[in-house]
């Protein structure tokens, strides 16, 4: 393997700002002198052919004791070391000019507390590289253990070749000492390659992302764990896009599950002082489908947040339901994915944040143990958790720490299993923040039957009707994340060869219709282009979502 690196720790030199003594030994002793940095330089050339040096290094980095580039900022502010910097060039270009070509000497000065006093470690080689005074970069390199969180590797410039990542510099190595990664950049019209060293004992695979992104993953052979390192490059805004050798073929598994749209802006609603919005009175119930069959009334809601008992959401198992089927039925509802709700519209009922957690297989885990994390709930035995804060912000939380996400989002904290986070559509924007595609949906057969936080019969669809999930601010605060914006009794089905007949049970009760590709079609019971008036029931195609709350469902047939 060759050394892109090459490093070397001087010793025994008095004067650390001394460019002479760090360049060359004095007198002809030649024989008993150690190696200095022109020694150095001159031992291991760019390029040579046979013995004779062709090309030499110009890009040279300074290590110096710490203590000692303290002393020099705190009485010259650092005059020292930048005249260091500057005669070592000067020399440089003296000895070597035949074997500079058109290359710029760069030499940069740092500190050090690994060092001891009168050491100095120089670095220069294939994979050290300098920017200029006025020169941007062009990607930025990060890593990730979890898909969640990212951590700065390096940046990368237009003029450089090559970037070597290994334990010192990627945060969060898997590897132990084994294997480096070289980043190899072929200018701005080409997009980077990543290549593993030894290729026995790592892989790399590449992942497309979106635009001016690229994501690798790489893992180490045979290793039972199954520990992986993410790398993100990104080109860096400004930086001229490259220029695709050839247009992919979209494969319709790699459609994305829906289009982003702009989110208009919106004003975060403020609720008047006293009762809060997000749970009204309804004196007078619609019929709803209770264990009892058709014609139970629901009870009578007196605005008080009370979670649905225990009890009657164990007995509902899923993929079991009350309604009778026929044989060879196929009918069911599918929680296909999560719109989270924006809390700033739920700002008077006092909560503070929700939370998502999801287990090592991606599916939504409401036993999991939680852990509170800046005033949210995290997962702590989980692979990942999504939190809305109280000003609409998402964050994704991780054992590896939290951070912001921007839509949209895709993370695979374990294994290939991705969990997608996207914009919702424009007419959604004011209600929602984002929709979560769900990796492992949960599907419930179907005849007739409601829908609704006060009804059991699709409990199991329910998942986020769990206590512990929404951080709250008041002892006034809903104990469950489905008191805000879903009704008890939400809407009455009938599914049919047709689709499933929607009738809306709550007057209060927002339901939309998406289509199969989670695009916006209209308002149920509120759109004059669906021929619907007041609560006559409504058709939902076979493969197409109704929103109800933070749930949306999928009627498959």
């Amino acid at each position: 393997m060759p050394i892109y690196v090459q490093h070397e720790v001087l010793g025994r030199i008095p004067d650390v700002f001394n460019a002479e003594a760090i360049w060359q030994a004095p007198g002809l002793a030649l024989f008993a002198r150690r190696p200095l940095l022109r020694d150095l330089l001159e031992r291991c050339p760019r390029e040579q052919r046979g013995r004779a040096a062709t090309r030499c290094f110009t890009h040279v980095t300074l290590r110096l004791p710490q203590e000692d580039v303290d002393d020099d900022y705190h009485l010259t502010r650092g005059n020292r070391a930048r005249d260091l910097a500057q005669t070592l060039a000067t020399l440089h270009q003296k000895d070597f000019g035949d074997l500079l070509g058109a290359d710029q000497v760069r030499y940069h000065v740092t500190g050090a507390d690994d060092l001891q006093p009168g050491e100095i470690e120089v670095r220069f080689g294939h994979a050290v590289y300098l920017p200029g005074p006025d020169e941007k970069v062009l990607f930025h390199v990060s890593a990730s253990t979890d898909s969640a969180v990212w951590k700065p590797v390096c940046p990368v410039y237009p003029d450089q070749r090559l970037a070597v990542i290994d334990e010192a510099s990627a945060p969060g190595w898997p590897f132990g000492a084994v294997g480096t990664l070289l980043l190899i950049n072929d200018g701005p019209d080409a997009q980077p390659t990543l290549q593993v060293r030894p290729k026995d004992a790592l892989e790399c695979r590449r992942e497309e992302g979106r635009s001016g992104q690229a994501t690798y993953v790489v893992t180490r052979k045979g290793d039972p764990q199954g520990r992986r390192l993410l790398l993100k490059v990104e080109r860096a805004g400004g930086a001229p896009e490259a220029r695709p050798l050839m247009q992919p073929l979209m494969q319709p598994s790699a459609q994305p599950l829906m289009q982003p749209e702009m989110r208009p802006d919106t004003q975060p609603m403020m609720q008047p002082v006293g009762r809060p919005a997000v749970w009204q009175s309804r004196p007078q119930a619609a019929p709803v489908r209770g264990r009892a069959g058709i014609g139970v009334q629901a009870a009578v809601d007196d605005g008080t947040a009370l979670p649905q008992a225990v009890a009657a959401r164990a007995a509902a198992v899923g993929g079991q339901t009350d309604a009778t089927f026929a044989p060879g039925t196929r009918q069911r509802l599918v929680l296909a994915a999560l719109a989270l709700p924006r809390l700033s519209r739920y700002r008077g009922t006092g909560a503070a944040a929700l939370s998502v957690p999801f287990d090592r297989a991606l599916a939504v885990t409401a036993q999991a143990d939680r852990a509170r994390d800046n005033g949210a709930c995290g997962a702590a035995d989980g692979a990942l958790t999504l939190v809305v804060d109280a000003d609409d912000t998402l964050h994704a939380v991780t054992a590896a720490g939290r951070e912001r996400i921007a839509l949209p989002a895709t993370f695979a904290p374990v294994g290939e299993r991705k969990l997608h986070v996207q914009a919702v559509p424009r007419q959604l924007a004011e209600r929602y923040c984002a929709l979560v595609a769900l990796p492992v949906p949960v599907a419930v057969p179907v005849t007739q039957g409601s829908f609704g936080r006060g009804t059991p019969d699709l409990a199991a669809l329910r998942v986020l009707d769990v206590p512990g999930l929404l951080a709250r601010d008041g002892a006034t605060a809903p104990d469950t994340p489905d008191r805000l914006g879903l009704s008890r009794a939400a809407f009455a089905f009938d599914a049919g060869p047709q689709g499933l007949s929607i009738t809306r049970q709550s007057a209060t009760q927002a339901l939309y219709h998406l289509d199969a590709a989670l695009g916006f079609v209209g308002i149920i019971d509120g759109a004059a282009s669906e021929g619907v008036a007041g609560n006559a029931p409504f058709m939902l195609p076979p493969g197409h979502h109704v929103v109800a709350g933070h749930y949306v469902l999928r009627f498959d047939a």
